[in-house]
């Protein structure tokens, strides 16, 4: 398989499963569930969304940066630019 659609498939398949934390968490609410629950819920699907950051980020730093540090000087401090910028709303979140 192309690694372009490996990478594609496998964060689609996490974020198919946060697409079904985030619904199962809405049904918790419909259903009066317990606040505890729900929270712990929230924070199961917020744990899941900081997985799938890191997983592109590290994406990011394996391909694209080292394409960058590969080909284009200029375009490898834009692509490291974007990169910090990306780890520091990461951190703040």
């Amino acid at each position: 398989m192309d690694r372009d659609v490996e990478i594609k498939t496998r964060l689609g398949n996490r974020l198919s499963r946060i697409e079904g934390q985030v619904r199962g968490i809405e049904r918790m609410i419909d259903e009066d569930q317990y606040c505890i629950d729900i929270l712990t819920q929230i924070s199961a699907a917020t744990s899941a969304l900081q997985g799938l950051a890191l997983a592109l980020l590290d994406d990011h730093m394996r391909h694209c940066v080292v394409q960058a540090a590969r080909s284009d000087p200029q375009d490898l401090d834009t692509k490291l630019n974007e990169a910090t910028a990306a780890i520091t709303r990461l951190v703040r979140s």
